[in-house]
């Protein structure tokens, strides 16, 4: 396993990875010790534009490539700030963010390719990543290859001369298929390729997949980063160089984040180890209840040792996390949407990763219009439910579940 030495920046007094644990990370990686008007949070800048005292020192800014904003588009203080604290939790030197998870793949794909170039990526993931790949990189002439999730052989086998990158997320969603980020990382080296983990179902917390060699990190910040289901944001996180071009397309495109949003995402990362704490104590318990009630069919949930990647998963993940995904016996759609509705706490909505559960079918929230055959390919059964687990009390979440399973 490859560690890169990277320190978490607070800009004046940095805190050596040696004693500094996740928590202190959240608080304070990132910022400075004195702030403005010695605040001990970080102001919101809500400036677009950003002047210079004379001609010398726009020339000077430009020449010496001075740290200061020029041009909202192009980055601000308070993002910054929450770069730096991304980076330091991924164990990055850099990261970007950008205005969705969504927009953080897309802006990366941009950047790194071309026409004519391919990319492998594992079947199981989200729908609109594989849509994004599958259909509209393919009319700026860039083929995507999707190869059965976890079959390393079938990858190596797509791989060709124009093969750029190599994605997968681990886990997946929604079946929660856990990658072996060793053997990943070295495949992509042995091809020179360029490997990327959407790791959002994870989170920094749970799984670091730079540690291993991998080349990207990507993150929905919507989900358990910013963790109150109030905002929208996404990130990469790799190296300086490798990020350069990403982030120089960014200033292009223009998919940022404005300065009340970031200042969300700070705060909510302020908390994020004590809430990933409660979320994977939530799914492990609600798991294994689900895995020993007489309704139901099977659970995914890569901390059960019935789960095929527990293994992989124990050796690779601090925690399991908080979405659990499970079947429900001799029920069609109908039957299961009435599991759904009984819940009296979960609400029932897509995303992930909030302090409030949610729960729904996969099915109906983001299959419906696939014809039967298509929803077989990508295993979605008309039974299955995913449930997000936020950080209520356990006994409430098990006791809410039993109710809507025998009602």
């Amino acid at each position: 396993m490859q560690t890169q030495k990277v320190e978490p920046t607070i800009d004046d007094k940095p805190i050596p990875l040696r004693v500094a644990g996740p928590s202190t990370q959240c608080v304070h990686a990132g910022e400075a010790r004195q702030k403005m008007a010695d605040a001990i949070t970080d102001a919101i800048c809500c400036s677009s534009t950003y002047t210079f005292q004379s001609t010398k020192s726009v020339i000077d800014f430009i020449e010496q490539k001075q740290p200061r904003e020029e041009y909202g588009r192009y980055g601000s203080p308070n993002e910054k700030v929450v770069e730096r604290k991304l980076a330091a939790l991924d164990n990055g030197e850099d990261a970007i963010v950008f205005a969705s998870g969504m927009a953080a793949a897309v802006g990366l794909y941009m950047a790194k390719l071309n026409a004519g170039d391919e990319i492998v990526f594992f079947d199981q993931c989200y729908h609109r990543s594989r849509e994004f790949c599958s259909k509209h990189l393919a009319r700026f002439g860039v083929v995507t290859r999707q190869v059965p999730t976890g079959d390393f052989s079938a990858m190596e086998a797509a791989i060709n001369s124009k093969t750029k990158m190599l994605v997968s997320e681990s886990p997946t969603n929604p079946h929660l298929t856990v990658i072996d980020l060793e053997q990943f990382a070295a495949l992509g080296k042995e091809h020179n390729v360029e490997t990327m983990i959407d790791a959002t179902l994870a989170s920094p917390y749970n799984i670091r997949p730079l540690d291993y060699g991998v080349d990207y990190v990507w993150h929905s910040c919507t989900k358990y980063l910013g963790g109150h289901n109030d905002l929208l944001a996404g990130s990469i996180v790799g190296s300086k160089e490798k990020l350069e071009s990403v982030r120089n397309l960014r200033g292009i495109m223009g998919g940022i984040n404005s300065a009340h949003n970031l200042y969300l995402l700070e705060r909510g990362l302020k908390t994020f180890a004590l809430r990933m704490e409660r979320h994977n104590q939530n799914g492990q318990a609600i798991a294994d209840f689900l895995a020993k009630h007489p309704r139901i069919e099977h659970v995914y949930y890569p901390g059960l040792s019935s789960h095929p990647t527990h293994d992989v998963a124990k050796r690779t993940m601090r925690g399991f996390g908080g979405l659990i995904t499970f079947l429900i016996k001799d029920a069609d759609w109908r039957k299961t949407a009435d599991v759904v509705d009984a819940c009296r706490i979960s609400r029932i909505g897509p995303s992930l990763g909030g302090v409030e559960s949610l729960i729904e079918q996969p099915l109906v929230m983001s299959y419906f219009n696939y014809p039967p055959e298509q929803r077989a390919q990508f295993g979605i059964p008309d039974n299955m439910i995913r449930m997000a687990c936020g950080i209520e009390d356990t006994q409430d979440l098990i006791d809410d579940l039993a109710q809507a399973l025998d009602s």
